[in-house]
């Protein structure tokens, strides 16, 4: 007696799919017409870290921290590339940073450690292991809304310039 096994396989496979685990990251969207480069900020096991840049293309996403999220906060500073617009999306958290690739541990004492200053604008993730933080508008009024969306504010006269860093890009949320 011969057996059709077409349908087992597929089904096998299917449920083999469902059984991945699902992808699980903090991603940034640049929904501008200009590059940006990206920073993060975060409270770890560890205690606070920050890290960056990563380069956006216009109209493009990059991830930022890969793997399931493990605070509900995060925090993002990202600075227009383009010199004809210029600015930065901010906000109030102040963080360490520098004008290279980075990685610092601890948020005090910034300048006497050798970096920058910089505001950052808080993301709140509800306690969700995957977010998208959507980078938006003119650079004119600062915070970042519920919904993970950035408005910009002007950049500060203290920032020194960005060089453009790592890019990781992908094409989807």
């Amino acid at each position: 007696m011969k057996r059709n096994l077409g349908p087992f396989i597929s089904a096998f496979l299917l449920l083999g799919f469902w059984a991945l685990p699902a992808k699980a990251d903090l991603k940034l969207c640049n929904n501008t017409t200009s590059s940006v480069n990206v920073a993060v900020g975060y409270k770890d096991k560890e205690g606070w870290a920050s890290e960056g840049w990563w380069k956006a293309a216009p109209s493009a996403c990059v991830k930022l921290l890969k793997g399931p999220l493990i605070a509900r906060y995060y925090y993002v500073f990202a600075v227009d590339l383009d010199r004809t617009k210029g600015g930065s999306w901010g906000g109030k958290a102040m963080i360490c940073t520098r004008d290279k690739i980075f990685t610092i541990r601890g948020i005090e004492n910034c300048a006497e450690r050798g970096y920058l200053k910089q505001g950052f604008f808080e993301v709140d993730t509800g306690d969700k292991i995957d977010w998208t933080v959507s980078l938006a508008g003119d650079k004119t009024t600062p915070a970042a809304a519920a919904d993970g969306t950035a408005q910009p504010v002007p950049a500060p006269d203290a920032v020194a310039p960005v060089q453009p860093a790592t890019t990781n890009t992908q094409t989807g949320q």
